[in-house]
């Protein structure tokens, strides 16, 4: 079975608006090595929407840093399925996923592969809620954002983490992976 992995950057007080986080060498790195060990990236409709928009090859020249092309490579030519039931239809080497959303994801995770990678905010939630996600990423940012959103406002009931693994990134951001206690 596919592990399902969620990663997301967080500043120290909880933000995970993407605008709080000052993009970095190592932190797009270490995020390119991330959906590396994926088979394919879930998203939900805001996610995919805002990736494609930044991320979509061909982006316009001189668009961004040397260093941030790795990552716009390989977030470009991955597979993506889009959790969504407003959209019509994807392209961007992505296929729309429909219906019940635990059974959906439960038949991407039993097929054979590396894994299965989500991002997001709700989308997350609600997958944390089914009792979905075998592995959590927080990449803590030594910032204070002062504003919101948080992660998981809202969720039924705690889920409790062990630790399994800290890397110190040289940007000062510290990326924690944590799977669920069972």
């Amino acid at each position: 079975m596919r592990p399902l992995r969620y990663s997301i950057n967080v500043t120290l007080d909880g933000c995970c608006d993407h605008r709080a986080i000052v993009p970095s060498e190592d932190i797009h790195r270490h995020a390119v090595e991330n959906i590396q060990q994926a088979d394919a990236l879930l998203f939900g409709r805001v996610t995919y929407e805002m990736m494609e928009a930044a991320w979509r090859s061909p982006l316009p020249a001189g668009a961004m840093p040397e260093w941030m092309k790795p990552f716009a490579r390989t977030i470009d030519a991955a597979k993506k399925y889009v959790v969504s039931s407003s959209l019509n239809k994807v392209d961007w080497n992505a296929e729309l996923l429909r219906g019940d959303l635990s059974k959906a994801v439960q038949q991407l995770k039993q097929q054979p592969g590396n894994g299965l990678f989500v991002g997001g905010v709700k989308l997350p939630q609600a997958l944390a809620e089914l009792g979905l996600i075998d592995e959590y990423e927080f990449v803590v940012q030594p910032r204070l954002a002062g504003h919101g959103p948080t992660l998981f406002a809202g969720l039924s009931k705690p889920v409790d983490l062990t630790l399994v693994s800290r890397l110190e990134l040289s940007s000062g951001a510290v990326a924690m992976r944590y799977e669920p206690k069972r």
